[in-house]
């Protein structure tokens, strides 16, 4: 039976989309026990054929790979606007770059560029960093700050230190996909939160907390992934004297959290003692620059930097290099009022284009969350949009828990304004259909 339907799966007999019977009307129209019934669809889900919805049923998935964790990064049109990454660019930072290296290579010993950096870096760009991160209510010695190449090395590095296989990680349901890539790689399990655009289900946090060891407790409260979202002081509050409750580690996410200087005080500096937080600068200075950094507790330190030294040690010294003298001239600073003042007006235009659907977003997001109607389906939505040349991400890319909403997550950064404004009408045109 399972053979039967995914041929016609396959064979475009059944079209993605096609919602099929229940269970009980599939074991009535061929005879077989509604157990068997189970077990078909089961094997269907298995092959990727497949994907049941609570409360749904049984949809056949679109099989062209736009969809999911991993999608296609192509399409067989020339392509309008890529909305499913975000790597933001100006044009002045190209003058930016051939200054700095220009300066870069006239200054002291050259050979200095190609010394490999000690693992966490060295305690000048350490020192500079720190600086930085008080400007974004951190206030830690230079010792704390641990250099990576970039955010999700930084990422990798604490699961490696406080997650050992088996462990137990406390995410929201809809969470970044790279942490998703990293547990499996490193045996972790993730247990999912409830969340919404309303922020996570932090009850629901202190249930899990209470039933099961939960080694870490991973959030994004400032301008979460895919949400958008902003964690009040409260949440955040809440979260760290839950972790200090529990026993458990925080690993705060902060990419784009500098996009909101208004937004509440970071976990970190609710609870120093147990927080880990990670940053890099692919979104506030380039995507290419691979520098990141993550505050560590003192009593973690050691144990990251043996992580880092397991993994690929660290950063570039050219890398490193470069930050720091952007942070010190006050480069990144300009920089990143450029990238507030874009994502704003990106952000305003995707609610002006989208205006009447079920849109979520922070004003000062670069991320737009894209509730579809039940009608539409988010692989087929995403495959007819990569048909016409816009790349965009589905829900699934996201979600850790059994349900997952029938949503898009469109990123707003990469593409010019008016290429910008062109992708949303498409998006609008196939979903408001």
């Amino acid at each position: 039976m399972s053979d039967r339907l995914a041929d016609q799966i396959r064979s475009g007999r059944l079209p993605a989309g096609t919602r099929l019977p229940t269970h009980r009307a599939l074991a009535a129209e061929y005879g077989i026990a509604v157990a068997t019934a189970t077990k078909v669809y089961r094997a269907l889900t298995d092959a990727g054929l497949v994907v049941g919805e609570p409360g749904r049923g049984t949809f056949v998935r679109d099989l062209s790979g736009y969809a999911g964790l991993e999608p296609r990064r192509h399409s067989t049109v020339a392509r309008i606007a890529d909305l499913s990454f975000n790597q933001p660019l100006e044009p002045v930072q190209a003058d930016h770059l051939r200054r700095a290296l220009r300066d870069m290579a006239a200054e002291g010993d050259l050979l200095s560029l190609l010394r490999q950096e000690p693992p966490g870096g060295r305690t000048r760009e350490q020192a500079t960093v720190a600086t930085y991160l008080l400007g974004h209510g951190i206030d830690v010695a230079p010792r704390s700050v641990v250099l990576t190449a970039g955010g999700q090395q930084g990422l990798d590095a604490v699961l490696g230190a406080v997650a050992p296989p088996g462990s137990v990680v406390a995410v929201d349901a809809l969470t970044y996909p790279g942490l998703k890539l990293l547990a499996a790689a490193r045996r972790i399990e993730l247990a999912p939160v409830p969340v919404d655009t309303d922020g996570p289900d932090l009850d629901a946090l202190a249930r899990l907390c209470a039933s099961r060891r939960v080694a870490a407790i991973f959030t994004m409260p400032t301008l979460h992934n895919p949400l958008g979202l902003v964690l009040k002081i409260a949440e955040r509050q809440r979260i760290a004297e839950l972790a200090r409750r529990r026993d458990a580690v925080v690993i705060e996410d902060a990419t784009y959290a500098f996009l909101d200087p208004a937004a509440p005080q970071p976990i970190q500096a609710l609870a120093p003692e147990r927080t880990f937080y990670v940053g890099g600068m692919s979104k506030s200075l380039a995507p290419g620059l691979r520098f990141g950094f993550v505050v560590t507790p003192d009593a973690h330190r050691d144990a990251v930097i043996r992580s880092l030294r397991a993994a690929s040690w660290g950063t570039s010294t050219v890398a490193a290099r470069l930050a720091a003298r952007w942070i010190a001239d006050g480069t990144i600073d300009a920089v990143e009022k450029l990238r507030r003042d874009d994502a704003r007006e990106r952000q305003a235009l995707a609610r002006a284009e989208l205006e009447g659907l079920d849109y979520h977003a922070h004003p000062a997001s670069y991320i737009g969350w894209l509730r579809l109607p039940e009608e539409a389906r988010m692989d087929v939505i995403a495959h007819q949009l990569a048909e016409r040349g816009v790349l965009v991400s589905t829900a699934d890319a996201f979600s850790t828990a059994k349900a997952t909403p029938n949503a898009l997550r469109l990123a707003l950064a990469t593409p010019g304004r008016a290429e910008l404004a062109v992708a949303l009408r498409e998006v609008r045109e196939l979903v408001a259909w």
